[in-house]
């Protein structure tokens, strides 16, 4: 689609690659931190726990800061846009209630998190009248029960609600 259709950019090419670069430089200093405390040096009977994971923070932070500069360096007539704001409204129409549903699995345990998410997304995107919404997003949610609380007997998060009716 056209950047018309789509609207104004919400990012552009330079401001991703450099949030990008800058949350590896993140991850990769607090590898390499971490590493540390644990001991990154060879010990008598061989390397220390932190020795093997240092060295895969030290490339990750070696990586981030050459894109970090060729972020840097991006000129304005490249600096193309990365996401349109209609795209990017898109994305969050999923992800934003994907990690509400990641979080409530701790909470409310991982079958009625995910009876909840299946009937938002039927109701709210594909206008599902109540009463499929309902069969459907708790009939799923049975028989994922079954299947791996009775037959495989793998034990997942459970809530209260769980509990409530003794299936915990």
């Amino acid at each position: 689609m056209t950047e018309e259709r789509e609207g104004r950019a919400a990012f552009r090419v330079k401001g991703a690659e450099i949030a990008v670069a800058a949350l590896f430089l993140a991850a990769g200093v607090l590898v390499m931190y971490d590493s540390v405390r644990l001991g990154s040096t060879w010990g008598d009977d061989g390397p220390k726990p932190g020795y093997f994971p240092f060295y895969i923070g030290l490339i990750m932070t070696v990586a981030a800061l050459m894109n970090l500069a060729r972020g840097f360096m991006i000129l304005p007539h490249k600096n193309s846009p990365f996401v349109l704001a209609g795209q990017l409204k898109m994305v969050l129409t999923v992800l934003v209630p994907a990690t509400i549903y990641a979080a409530a699995i701790g909470w409310i345990g991982i079958y009625v998190a995910s009876a909840l998410f299946i009937g938002f997304f039927m109701r709210w995107l594909g206008k599902y009248a109540w009463w499929k919404v309902a069969v459907v997003s708790v009939g799923v949610m049975v028989v994922f029960y079954f299947i791996f609380e009775i037959w495989f007997t793998v034990p997942l998060p459970k809530g209260p609600i769980e509990a409530f009716f003794g299936l915990d």
